[in-house]
């Protein structure tokens, strides 16, 4: 017997329509991929980055493009800034429901033994605490909504594996992934989902300057042969923010070209 059963699919240019989500580090790269996406499928967007002209730079594209954006300032390392962009999101579009947490930093290589403390302290006040900072006053927001909703961490792959030269980045993505689950555990109850993505290295900004050697070597850590695209990224956290995802709570997914699986 032939299954005759349909599925809808839901109609991507409306699925966030009538929500309002707040991406961290949206000025470029992954962070503005992944607003774009959300704006594309109805959602007012806030683009909050320390860089406030490249957020109101961002957000003027975005509104070029049909997509309803505002920009804010924000500094992850503190709490006042978090809690004041989350703010500016509730009173410029009436609520928060989704957020995407990406700000990061790389800093600087050097062996566990000989890296600078000052710098492990600003890459894990950035990478771990500013996740938790976001966390801590997205989740009251979303809550109060009303109507359940969905956070995306953006660890790393190295918040599953090493990578020699970088003790605050690894131990910062590392702890993104447990705060994600414990998060998760705590909120599901109440219709909030709060997952992970780890990207493999990416062609961002970040990347930018690099010398070719060093670059080629990126790429040949990875068995798809090339770095991953911003957009590839966007949307695997467009997924998780969406409602094809309503059963997927407190999990790290991997978009990294076989990285992670040699």
């Amino acid at each position: 017997m032939s299954d005759t059963s349909t599925t809808t699919l839901p109609d991507y240019a409306t699925e966030f329509a009538g929500r309002t989500a707040l991406v961290t580090g949206a000025a470029s790269g992954i962070g503005l991929a992944t607003a774009r996406r959300l704006g594309a499928g109805g959602a007012n967007v806030v683009i909050a980055d320390h860089n406030v002209q490249g957020a109101e730079e961002a957000a003027a594209t975005l509104k070029a493009e049909g997509i309803k954006a505002a920009a804010v300032e924000l500094d992850v390392t503190r709490p006042d800034s978090v809690e004041a962009a989350v703010r500016f999101a509730v009173d410029t579009f009436g609520g928060l429901h989704l957020a995407v947490n990406n700000a990061g930093i790389g800093g600087p290589s050097a062996p566990t033994g000989a890296y600078d403390i000052a710098a492990y302290d600003r890459v894990v006040r950035t990478n771990l605490d500013g996740v938790f900072y976001s966390l801590r006053h997205e989740l009251p927001a979303i809550e109060a909504a009303g109507t359940g909703g969905a956070i995306v961490n953006v660890a790393s792959i190295l918040g599953s594996v090493a990578f020699a030269g970088s003790p605050a980045y690894v131990a910062a993505k590392h702890g993104v992934v447990g705060l994600t689950k414990s998060a998760a555990a705590e909120y599901a109850a109440k219709g909030i989902r709060i997952n992970a993505v780890g990207p493999g290295f990416i062609e961002t900004p970040l990347l930018k300057g690099m010398d070719k050697a060093a670059y080629d070597g990126l790429v040949g850590l990875h068995p798809a042969g090339r770095l991953g695209r911003s957009e590839e990224v966007a949307e695997l956290i467009v997924f998780l923010l969406s409602d094809r995802a309503s059963f997927v709570h407190g999990s790290y997914h991997l978009v990294d070209g076989a990285y992670t699986a040699v």
